[in-house]
């Protein structure tokens, strides 16, 4: 039995494609081993969104070639320069873009002998690798918003969003195997069902997904701030299985950079969708991102910015230096931003989001939160409640315990301390 190892770049959406790959490859008998020395072959899924995640591709890539591993490489990357890749790259044995999925295994076939079926990548097989309690649900694919800056339309195509009975069934499959959580993932979760029949939206779709008991959480990323409906905030507060945690990358808040990014909304309508969702939803945990240095951001720009930061009070922001995309409208923009700029701007930023952490994280100390345990770290177990996603981008909850716990344990935890992205809390025993 052939020995198969996979090394997966970029984001949830992409892992998700990763582990459809590996269920696939299982199916035609090979063995998954996370030895990628010990693997006959070797399948990198490669990330192209933003010149960082381009250049740690290409390194991987370069890290893993002739050695004795058939090398297949595929993703973000390969759908974008195939043709540059090929020619730069020829030691790689095979390389599949995304349009090609479809057709995986035809295409692997030309290479391993093994391969003894035309099926492509879907979701029938898939080796969930998030561990035993928590898997993503990729709704979608796609994405049609067209934001100056993003390179993803361009690899992955126009939004198209799963048929709802597909989605309903490999949720249902994923519970019945045992999975507690799931979190719906694309790259804009509240455009789910546009293209579908009426009334197949994301609100419908979660009160689909609620219909089966035994799924304890459902977590929703990406958000597009002008997507986000009354109906969808109603749900989220009378539903304690969904997770009142709103992951609404934002970009910026000031209208004339919004509309240069071509960005639905201005300032105004991001201020009273904040104030709305916290007024409806008290302890909701918001999330966001933001671009500093686009091409045309002032220094009034920026300090606007950061007021508007301060204001709002984020509990979780990550924020990136903005990346010349190829292809992109942004890419020629006139007014580009210096690099040290930018940087010194990255770094104002999270020196402020540090401070607006601390004092959020404050706000929980003496709340019980209900959640599963992911793990143990420094002697503390782990907890993942409604307050962090299980992308590692938020802080984390450590918690003492007398008696020993399970991973994917369903628990209750008293915060009793809290530190600039972390807090720390003691099991509450219910016996």
């Amino acid at each position: 039995m052939k020995k198969v190892a996979l090394i997966s770049l970029g984001c949830a959406k992409n892992l998700v494609d990763s582990e459809n790959i590996l269920g696939l490859l299982l199916e035609n008998h090979y063995q998954v081993t996370s030895d990628k020395n010990d693997a006959e072959l070797l399948i990198i899924n490669t990330c192209g969104f933003i010149e960082e995640s381009k250049r740690e591709s290409i390194e991987v890539i370069l890290d893993h070639i002739n050695g004795k591993s058939k090398v297949v490489v595929t993703g973000c990357l390969v759908n974008r320069y195939l043709d540059e890749l090929k020619k730069e790259i020829p030691e790689v044995d095979l390389w599949i873009p995304l349009r090609d999925y479809p057709r995986f295994n035809a295409l692997l076939r030309s290479l391993e002998e093994q391969i003894d079926n035309d099926e492509g990548i879907n979701e029938k097989y898939r080796l969930v690798s998030t561990g035993p309690y928590s898997a993503y649900l990729k709704i979608g694919e796609g994405c049609s918003n067209r934001c100056s800056y993003c390179a993803i339309p361009l690899i992955r195509g126009p939004y198209v969003s799963r048929p709802y009975q597909n989605i309903i069934e490999e949720a249902n499959g994923l519970v019945k195997q045992g999975y507690k959580e799931l979190i719906l993932i694309q790259q804009d979760t509240t455009r789910y069902g546009i293209d579908l029949k009426k009334g197949q939206t994301i609100v419908e779709l979660l009160k689909g997904l609620l219909e089966n008991k035994s799924l304890e959480f459902i977590r929703l990323l990406y958000l597009y701030p002008d997507e986000i409906s009354d109906k969808l905030i109603d749900l989220i507060a009378k539903e304690e299985r969904i997770m009142p945690y709103f992951d609404i990358p934002i970009q910026h808040s000031e209208d004339q950079i919004l509309k240069a990014m071509n960005r639905r909304g201005n300032k105004e309508f991001l201020i009273n969708l904040f104030r709305k969702i916290r007024e409806k939803i008290p302890h909701a945990i918001l999330r966001t991102t933001i671009i500093v240095g686009f091409p045309g951001e002032t220094s009034k720009d920026f300090n606007n910015l950061l007021k508007f930061v301060e204001s709002i009070k984020f509990d979780h922001l990550g924020a990136f230096k903005y990346s010349k995309e190829e292809d992109t409208p942004a890419f020629n923009y006139p007014h580009q931003v210096r690099e040290a700029t930018k940087e010194r701007r990255l770094n104002a930023l999270m020196t402020l989001q540090q401070n607006i952490s601390y004092e959020q994280n404050k706000k929980h100390v003496g709340e019980i939160m209900k959640g599963l345990v992911i793990g143990q770290e420094n002697g503390y177990y782990l907890l993942r409640s409604y307050f962090n996603s299980p992308d590692d981008v938020d802080g984390k909850i450590l918690f003492n315990s007398i008696r020993p716990l399970n991973e994917g344990e369903i628990v209750r935890v008293v915060i009793k301390e809290s530190y600039v992205y972390d807090l720390y809390g003691e099991l509450v025993n219910d016996d």
